[in-house]
């Protein structure tokens, strides 16, 4: 199965917060394929180093690439383009997350996500197939 991780499955992973399990178990199966985008990536990041500082950050952030998590750095014309309309046409979502939901739709995977508060409305409308963790 193909998942595309947000950066609060990311961030709730390495803080050991509620749904932690459920991210490791995924990234555990050898079955499973899990990334990332570049864009969510950077969210995990500037949370790092406001938490731990730029070195530790920079460590985490090696580990992480590390993990077997497939870090996507896609930012083609069509690939943009579907992240800002989904931007224009949601409301209520970062643009981070519509990142996140553009690499879903190219890779025809589930989002993992601990974020109810913006990606609710975006699974209940069925643009995405979305996972929270909590």
């Amino acid at each position: 199965m193909m998942y595309v991780l947000d950066a609060s499955a990311i961030i709730a992973l390495l803080k050991g917060e509620s749904g932690a399990d459920v991210v490791d178990e995924l990234l555990a199966n050898t079955a499973n394929e899990c990334a990332v985008h570049v864009v969510n990536l950077c969210e995990v990041f500037y949370d790092l180093i406001r938490g731990m500082g730029y070195e530790s950050a920079m460590s985490t952030i090696a580990e992480i690439s590390r993990s077997g998590l497939i870090v996507r750095e896609d930012m083609d014309a069509a690939f943009w383009q579907k992240a800002g309309l989904h931007k224009a046409e949601i409301k209520r979502v970062s643009l981070a997350d519509c990142f996140c939901m553009a690499l879903a739709d190219r890779l025809d995977a589930e989002i993992i996500t601990a974020d109810r508060h913006e990606l609710e409305a975006v699974r209940e409308q069925g643009l995405c197939r979305i996972t929270f963790i909590r």
